[in-house]
């Protein structure tokens, strides 16, 4: 008897290529054991290609299985939001735009954004949410964003790469601290002081940027803390746990004891670029590509 594939072949694939355990994948189906793996084995006769390896001791996929499960988490979530996409037209919206983003980018250019789609593309919907750089980039290589807001000077293949908002450095110090606007001469004059900086995981780009900054004074800063958030960030330099150089934009929005002094004479900015996948078919995508990137 000749079988084809159906969509619960790929259902049954997936939930043991996460678990890489029969047993645990059935339980997460509500299905028997001895069934799912009927449906394993015959998703491998149909397809000619054996995507797990079974031993006694543990279950792991073959080359061949782990293309297809990254194959299929794209299919998938592409049917899933194919399915939103056609609910929010049906009911009178021109789509949805799922947005990734930097925290810094919510100081001025995310808030820009959603008031210019308001007034000119009403019917658009969004759905924000903040991420690390890496994680921007394979939730859009995967189709799980439209749009990523990232401190990136490269990105993959298949990625397009526009910078929208370039900020001046800031060195952020505690309220009561010696120096101010006025008996700051450079950086040279904190190379003692311990440094807060952004996780290198997070934002690789700004990492090697505040290195630079420092190197150009002719010193290494002495790393005390590291975190992906700025209000972290700053309540550490509040409590005189160090010092931290920031994008300029982001002492709005924070009521904190600490002071900025601008690092204007720098060549060093902050760039904040936008990148969406080139073949992204989402029709509401080009509309906020056009608001941002209008002169």
């Amino acid at each position: 008897m000749g079988y084809q594939l159906e969509l619960r072949h790929f259902n049954y694939f997936l939930a043991v290529a996460e678990e890489l355990h029969f047993r645990k994948a059935s339980e997460k189906l509500f299905i028997s054991q001895p069934g799912l793996s009927r449906q394993i084995k015959q998703m491998e006769e149909i397809l000619d290609t054996d995507l797990f390896v079974r031993t006694k001791k543990k279950v792991s996929l073959t080359p061949a299985g782990e293309y297809l499960k990254t194959e299929l988490e794209y299919i998938l979530n592409h049917l899933e939001v194919t399915k939103k996409q056609l609910k929010s037209i049906r009911d009178g919206n021109l789509g949805e735009i799922r947005i990734g983003f930097l925290g810094s980018a919510m100081q001025n250019v995310i808030p820009e954004l959603l008031i210019k789609l308001k007034n000119e593309y009403a019917g658009i919907k969004t759905n924000l949410e903040e991420l690390s750089n890496n994680a921007q980039v394979n939730a859009v290589l995967s189709d799980k964003l439209d749009l990523g807001f990232v401190r990136l000077a490269r990105v993959p293949s298949g990625i397009k790469l526009q910078p929208v908002f370039e900020d001046t450095f800031s060195v952020v110090l505690p309220k009561d601290h010696k120096l101010n606007s006025i008996s700051f001469r450079g950086l040279h004059q904190l190379a003692e002081e311990s440094f807060i900086l952004f996780s290198q995981d997070y934002s690789p780009l700004y990492y090697d940027t505040v290195m630079s900054i420092c190197e150009d004074e002719g010193f290494t800063p002495k790393i005390s803390h590291k975190s992906v958030h700025a209000q972290t960030i700053f309540k550490l330099v509040e409590n005189n746990l160090g010092l931290a150089i920031v994008p300029t934009s982001l002492q709005y929005g924070f009521q904190m004891d600490v002071k900025f002094i601008e690092l204007k004479k720098i060549p060093q900015r902050a760039v904040l670029s936008v990148m969406w996948k080139s073949d992204n078919r989402n029709p509401a995508l080009q509309h906020c590509i056009d608001l941002l990137l209008k002169k």
